[in-house]
């Protein structure tokens, strides 16, 4: 290939930064196979002018733990995905502005989205999205209703534009309706309200669908569309403009009410979920891809059962475990499991699972799963009206 290049072929008159336009704009496992098509493509995507426009890799994960008999109660943490050396990111965001309190909430193609409680009045706030990366902040003002919302996500891909947004679930209590008109789905969203970075404001759309979300529900926003999974198992999607609304089913497992979707995830371009459930052999975990957004046809890419996936020595964590993410660029996935949250990357196509680190019991927030955020850097600077 490297011959064919120095013949004259037409890409090789291709200057080094319009290359390096097109190599950015192509996954992180198709950027490190690019790597091996010359000297010059290496070089070029080594460079430290070229680099920030990279794919990058999963870097690790933001995390937090509780502990009454300490202070501060709450810490948050930065886990790199090896699980050693010091923390890539300052997980304390000391860049930005004080506020009294400051909670992640998402984090969207090295944005995140984070909730900051003003120290003149602990009931108000503002949304603040950040690039931990290049230390650029913008801040988002809040509605009447922030305050009170569980679930609020970004939306943000960096080669389509460099503006983002937020999106805000507000659910029926929240929204003010009457105790005695709530509906039987619980915490069943009511309105949803959108806010554009380029527009500068908030839009309100009411929902003519029932569903709720569970608020450690991780959302993918892909081709312009929020995707997340329900507390009514399937996958809701909705545009940047709100008007577009579509429900994704998911196949049925044989036992429904056992097989909660424990997450939407995005890699290879591609939207998977993850569910686990019990049958006749026993407690397996499934992993599905869609392999056609529109025709909505979801295909089987890995099955195994608890004993393979967690083998003799780790058998006790069948059910105390929870899919947190996959790495962009392979068929990988990450787990945390197990009273003291150890954190372990399964390999689906070597089927072999491996041991990351501990976190800690006190990373266990109340009764819920251990909320553990994925993050991928992005160099580029993206919030051109940021700080």
């Amino acid at each position: 290939m490297e011959g064919a290049l120095m013949r004259g072929e037409p890409i090789s008159k291709i200057t080094d930064d319009i290359l390096a336009d097109i190599i950015s704009r192509v996954p992180y496992k198709s950027t490190c196979c690019c790597k091996c098509v010359s000297t010059r493509w290496r070089d070029l995507i080594s460079h430290p002018d070229h680099r920030k426009k990279m794919p990058q890799p999963l870097a690790g994960f933001f995390h937090e733990s509780y502990n009454k008999n300490r202070f501060p109660r709450c810490a948050r943490y930065f886990t790199n995905v090896s699980g050693e050396g010091e923390p890539l990111v300052d997980p304390s965001l000391s860049f930005l502005p004080k506020y009294n309190g400051l909670d992640i909430l998402d984090c969207c193609n090295g944005l995140l989205l984070c909730r900051c409680w003003k120290a003149t009045d602990p009931k108000t706030l503002d949304y603040v999205v950040c690039n931990p990366a290049t230390e650029r902040w913008v801040v988002v003002p809040a509605t009447d209703w922030s305050s009170k919302v569980n679930v609020v996500r970004l939306g943000f891909e960096p080669t389509v534009s460099s503006h983002f947004h937020v999106f805000e679930f507000i659910d029926e209590e929240t929204w003010g309706i009457d105790e005695s008109e709530l509906s039987d789905c619980d915490g069943c969203i009511e309105t949803l309200a959108i806010y554009s970075s380029k527009a500068g404001v908030w839009k309100h759309r009411s929902l003519d669908i029932m569903f709720a979300i569970p608020t450690s529900s991780r959302g993918v926003f892909l081709n312009g569309a929020l995707h997340l999974a329900t507390s009514n198992n399937f996958i809701v999607v909705v545009g940047v403009e709100g008007n577009n609304w579509r429900l994704i089913d998911i196949p049925m497992p044989p036992y429904y009410d056992d097989a909660p979707i424990v997450g939407v995830f995005l890699s290879q371009r591609q939207l998977y979920f993850t569910n686990y459930y019990y049958d006749s052999d026993g407690e397996e975990l499934s992993v599905w891809a869609l392999e056609d957004c529109y025709s909505e046809k979801w295909t089987l890419k890995h099955n195994v059962s608890h004993l393979e996936l967690f083998g003799a020595s780790y058998s006790s964590f069948g059910n105390l475990y929870n899919v947190i993410s996959f790495y962009p660029g392979r068929n990988m996935i990450f787990i945390i499991c197990g009273y003291e949250n150890m954190l372990m990357s399964y390999d689906m196509d070597r089927r072999k699972l491996c041991f990351i680190c501990q976190l800690g019991r006190d990373c266990q927030i109340g009764w819920d799963k251990t909320l553990c955020i994925p993050y991928v850097p992005l160099y580029s600077e993206p919030l051109a009206d940021g700080h």
